[in-house]
């Protein structure tokens, strides 16, 4: 991508289309949903009258929800990128519709994926995102020899491709374990659903899982104000930022959260927290040797990966210098999603977002005052310094004794 579109106007419009669904994308996936999920799923007697109810509910929502994003996308494209000037709105708002329809397939996705994940089965959830970005990148060979901003509705509609072979591959899975999800008897289920604690935790947990997602998604919008080009810096910059972390954090987290989940269920702490400090000692080596090294080499990996064709030397400069600030901010991250997963375990979504929502707060107040002097360098930064604080506030939740106790007990 960074080949054929370099760091322009055309790329800038593509990643703030795809930004939109793909933040949801992240919300649903590796956050607010699945953590809700699995232990309402887990406790509930009654789970395919549960899975059946909430498929219905929160697919018609986002089905509707996609339908009005594409009926209004010159506002939401303004929204998202408000210092965009009316032309590039004009020519954005069309990409942000069809991206847009990623949602609805990736949420069936999703909610596939967590009952796999409940029955200890990660490996098509693992693989699946594989399928959306080879979708991608036939998008961009076929598309090679065209305009930029053709290339770009190829790869809009890639998206959606790669969405469709990820739903049919969840569907395989689903029906070779043979699990049965749906059902046409509701008139009692309907009772049972009420009594699940699944939405009041599920709002909540939107805000206090996907601090780093938003957090980049709040680059973009004041991005949108800086030069051409710039949305494209924060977007591959944090593609590498997100490599290790999804790698080695959201995998870590997948893993162990049902596990945690189902321990607390039965109230046996101690397993839950054994389950926990494997995951801290993991995350903490893995993730210190990837953040030293990306920012040690920021410059080499960033030309390694990007430095060819439309991508010049000047943008391998200002993407490795982001790269660098974004990278400080890994393992606070890190470690902050793994405690986050004791949160929710302990069904405390509410107290999650409050602490989400300080670190937010903070982000922005650093983002607005570094944007000036350091631009988007600045906004990495702000991003990392929130990464800080969201891991202050929620091993000061966790307790700090608790937290040192951890790491220095052997289980």
């Amino acid at each position: 991508m960074a080949s054929y579109l370099g760091a322009n106007i055309y790329s800038d419009i593509f990643f703030v289309a795809f930004k939109l669904p793909n933040l949801f994308r992240r919300i649903f996936a590796e956050g607010a949903f699945t953590q809700s999920f699995v232990p309402s799923y887990s406790n509930t007697k009654h789970k395919v009258s549960f899975t059946t109810i909430l498929l219905l509910q929160f697919g018609s929502f986002i089905a509707i929800l996609s339908i009005l994003v594409a009926i209004f996308s010159p506002f939401i494209t303004k929204f998202i990128a408000f210092g965009f000037d009316e032309a590039t709105i004009n020519l954005a708002s069309p990409i942000v519709a069809i991206c847009f329809f990623y949602l609805p397939l990736i949420f069936v996705v999703t909610f596939l994926s967590s009952i796999l994940q409940y029955n200890k089965h990660f490996a098509t959830s693992a693989y699946s995102t594989a399928l959306l970005n080879i979708s991608l990148i036939v998008a961009l060979v076929i598309s090679s020899k065209l305009e930029q901003m053709t290339v770009v509705y190829y790869l809009s509609f890639a998206v959606i491709v790669g969405g469709v072979l990820q739903l049919l591959i969840h569907i395989i899975a689903i029906e070779k374990l043979k699990l049965k999800i749906i059902t046409s008897k509701l008139n009692k289920s309907k009772e049972r659903f009420k009594n699940s604690k699944f939405y009041r935790q599920f709002i909540p947990a939107i805000f206090g899982s996907s601090t780093a997602h938003i957090s980049a998604f709040l680059d973009t919008f004041l991005a949108s104000f800086l030069m051409s080009g710039t949305i494209s810096y924060l977007y591959y910059a944090n593609r590498v930022f997100q490599l290790p972390f999804a790698l080695f954090t959201v995998a870590v987290s997948i893993v162990i959260f049902p596990a945690i989940a189902k321990a607390i269920s039965k109230n046996d702490e101690k397993t839950a927290l054994g389950y926990l400090q494997k995951a801290t000692y993991l995350v903490i080596g893995l993730l210190s040797v990837a953040a030293v090294v990306g920012i040690v080499f920021d410059e080499f990996i960033i030309k390694l990966l990007f430095g060819r064709g439309e991508f010049m030397p000047n943008d391998v400069k200002n993407t490795s210098a982001i790269l660098s600030m974004y990278l400080v901010g890994l393992l606070p991250f890190g470690l902050a999603k793994i405690f986050s997963l004791w949160l929710y375990s302990q069904q405390k979504q509410l107290k999650a977002a409050k602490i989400t929502a300080y670190s937010l707060a903070w982000n922005v107040i650093f983002s607005l005052i570094l944007i000036v002097p350091y631009g988007a360098v600045g906004l990495a930064f702000a991003s990392s310094l929130g990464g800080v604080v969201l891991f202050h506030l929620t091993i000061k939740e966790f307790g700090y004794k608790r937290f040192l106790l951890l790491l220095t007990t052997h289980r």
